[in-house]
């Protein structure tokens, strides 16, 4: 070579741009202006982890960029077809799963006529090149973004190990403080290697660093300690079998960094260096130190952040968990699932907790003589407020159900109070201006021996019923408003009408909260929710696989069968009823006293061929006697019963309109009481039902009282027993349990 610049013909063939290319430390990757990967160099393809061929392949594929920077790599292109010039870093995936950050630059490729024809992409691993300080800043935007999308401790953490294993170190261990101790939560090594048994610690295991040990003093020091090289230095031993193995994978440097935030000590971050991998430094160095304690800061704030969320969350959870039913009642007639989940967090809504409870509920109430009222409920809004309304709501409606009213009665009820419970609120002038929540809920009252679902609704879904291989929504003819948002001057009553169906043996009701169907990521191209009647055809089409299946089943599957996260909390309540009918007797006596004995013979009869043990059949037939006497008794001065006359003709003179032939005679046959009699599982259940408007109470009797003292009977040897109104009169009822208390 005379000059610079001059070479021979033998170095010129070696000269070529593939030659070059080819020995370059560098990923170069080429694309046309469609995206078609044309080329890439060996480097590019140790880089990535997996082979590179040329022809028609998504880049983005084809260099395992992440999903979540796929937007990246299209502006990304749209911006160096321009003309322009682009730098920054991505996530990559490597073929064996390892994910890396990659620091890349890319520029327009040019034909000689000086359009862009396609892209030219150089990348390199970050912070194993030469520029490691350009690539710092980049690098840790990146690790802040990640961590700030995670709000789960388990999260956070598997996150900090996928960044640093294998790209920073070949072995990672996280240590946080619980209750005084040490604890490993972290022991991440690089793939297709893990320690031994009982070499070191495991996960959940408790760590001690001796006193001397870099770790110990990174603890006490508050600050970040590098071990540049371990044949060069000397530290206590944290046991025979750590130090073995340490010596066997030949552990070459290492970095422990506290994590530290508000002035506390949460735990420690450790990273080390081993023979396992070929690297081309396998120390680190006073830089590494310093970037790993830029690292654990921000991995601090992220834990730190993470445990007050879970930690409120918790607390969150404890509070809706105890407002809602802790058990289920064991039914006569009916199975009963119920499920209730949480809201999953949002980080983008800055609302930290109030993204997870809500004001959803259910309830099951047991009510008179085998009857249960079933309920399903939704709060508007989310947090603790909509929760504590949601308690308030569901207190005063199981108070409301023990009078055994409607359900549109018991609805109504519920309206007021809702009212009552609205945050009070004043304008300028003082004049009330309270709002009350908006709660929608609907209240069912289901009679396993008749099969009757009695129902009224506030404004809720109508639930979905399952026969056989079909799943429709119920048929509700009246849907009132939503609780709280009636109009001034109408009376609730006017408002919430009481509808009656017979539910078809083995049939299923599924009751649901809209969070249910509204799922987060359930959004067309421009944003929107899909349709309503879409999403219950998808539900209903997976519920309708599950004909046969238990009421458990039916709940599991409900809560998976819309794909998606739930965006609003769900609350889910399944009942199926029985496929056989359960035993009960009924007759109707006139109101004299000699059918009292009739009375207790036909109960006795009824529990002896229902195999009721001889003592209870004693006691049940002793209270049914008691109760019948009363109603005997209470029959005579009974007032005569409202009567509507129905008559053709013109309306008769005031002084003849009660002269009707008959009349009296049915008023006096009217005074007759019906006996029903109930078999469960493990009581028998007696009700008495007559025309008397009056409710019975208990009254105390004098020492030489001859009555009075049949209800006290009742009150004391009954399980429960109670009283309810009905269309024609009242109703009392009493539980006797089948099996000796």
């Amino acid at each position: 070579m005379k000059r610079w610049g001059d070479v021979s013909q033998d170095a010129a063939e070696h000269l070529t741009a593939g030659s070059v290319l080819d020995h370059a430390e560098m990923a170069v990757v080429v694309t046309d202006r469609f995206s078609n990967l044309l080329y890439w160099n060996p480097f590019a393809e140790r880089l990535f982890g997996r082979p590179g061929t040329s022809g028609p392949r998504d880049p983005s594929l084809s260099l395992g960029i992440m999903e979540k920077d796929h937007p990246l790599a299209v502006e990304l292109s749209k911006h160096v077809l321009k003309g322009g010039v682009w730098e920054g870093t991505f996530d990559v995936r490597r073929g064996d799963g390892t994910i890396i950050y990659v620091r890349a630059q890319a520029v327009p490729l040019r034909h000689p006529s000086g359009a862009v024809t396609g892209i030219v992409i150089t990348a390199r691993e970050a912070m194993r090149s030469n520029e490691r300080e350009k690539d710092r800043f980049g690098l840790l935007e990146r690790i802040g973004e990640r961590l700030a999308g995670s709000l789960y401790v388990e999260e956070t953490l598997k996150r900090v190990a996928e960044m640093l294993v294998p790209q920073f170190a070949d072995h990672c261990f996280i240590e946080l403080m619980e209750e005084g101790r040490m604890v490993r939560r972290v022991s991440t090594h690089v793939q297709g290697w893990s320690p031994p048994a009982d070499t070191w610690a495991p996960v959940g295991a408790e760590i001690r660093y001796p006193a001397g040990h870099y770790a110990d003093t990174a603890l006490r020091r508050q600050e970040t300690i590098l071990v540049e090289d371990f044949s060069q230095t000397s530290y206590p031993s944290t046991g025979e079998a750590n130090t073995r193995l340490a010596a066997e994978i030949g552990m070459t440097s290492a970095i422990v960094a506290p994590l530290c935030v508000r002035g506390e000590t949460l735990g420690l971050m450790y990273l080390g260096l081993s023979n396992l991998t070929d690297r081309r430094s396998p120390h680190y160095d006073a830089f590494d130190r310093d970037f790993v304690g830029a690292i654990a800061t921000r991995v601090a704030l992220a834990v730190d952040n993470a445990l007050l969320f879970e930690e409120e969350r918790h607390t969150a959870e404890s509070f809706q968990k105890h407002l809602l039913p802790r058990a289920l009642p064991q039914l006569d007639g009916l199975e009963i699932a119920v499920r209730y989940y949480p809201a999953a967090p949002l980080a983008s809504h800055g609302q930290g907790i109030q993204t997870q409870v809500g004001g959803d509920w259910y309830d099951v109430i047991p009510l008179s003589a085998g009857r249960v009222g079933i309920v399903i409920g939704d709060v508007e809004g989310r947090g603790a407020k909509a929760a504590a309304v949601m308690g308030q709501l569901r207190a005063a409606l199981r108070a409301f159900a023990q009078d055994d009213k409607p359900p549109a009665e018991i609805l109504a009820r519920l309206d007021e109070w809702t009212r009552i419970i609205a945050t009070p609120e004043q304008d300028e002038s003082g004049a009330d201006i309270s709002i009350p929540p908006i709660v929608t809920c609907q209240y069912l009252v289901y009679d396993a021996w008749s099969r009757q679902l009695s129902f009224a609704n506030a404004g809720h879904a109508p639930p979905l019923l399952l026969i056989g291989d079909t799943c429709t929504e119920l048929d509700i003819r009246e849907v009132g408003q939503p609780l709280g948002v009636r109009a001034k001057g109408l009376h609730a009553d006017l408002v919430y009408k009481e509808e009656t169906r017979t539910l078809p043996r083995g049939a299923a009701l599924l009751l649901y909260t809209d969070g249910l169907v509204d799922r987060r990521p359930l959004r067309d191209a421009d944003g929107h929710p899909p349709d309503v009647e879409e999403t219950l055809a998808q539900l209903c089409g997976k519920l309708a696989e599950l004909s046969d299946a238990s009421v458990e089943r039916i709940a599991d599957v409900a809560t998976v069968a819309v794909p998606g996260e739930i965006d609003d909390d769900m609350a889910i309540l399944v009942i199926r009823s029985a496929s056989e009918d359960l035993a009960v007797e009924e007759r109707t006596f006139p109101a004299q006293p000699i059918m009292v004995g009739e009375a207790r013979r036909m109960a006795l009869e009824a529990f002896v061929s229902w195999n009721v043990p001889e003592e209870r059949a004693e006691l049940a037939c002793l209270l049914v006697s008691e109760v019948v006497t009363n109603v005997v008794l209470h029959a005579a001065t009974a007032s005569v019963p409202r009567r509507e006359l129905s008559m053709d003709g013109p309306p008769l003179p005031f002084d003849e309109s009660w002269d009707v032939p008959g009349f009296e005679d049915d008023v006096v046959n009217e005074k007759e009481f019906t006996l029903r009699l109930r078999r469960g599982g493990e009581s028998v259940w007696v009700e008495v039902f007559d025309q008397d408007l009056r409710l019975p109470r208990i009254r105390s009797a004098g020492e030489n009282d001859e009555g009075g003292r049949g209800l006290y009977l009742v009150d004391q040897l009954a399980r429960r027993w109670g009283s309810r109104p009905t269309k024609e009169g009242k109703a009392v009822w009493f539980e006797i349990p089948t099996r000796s208390r």
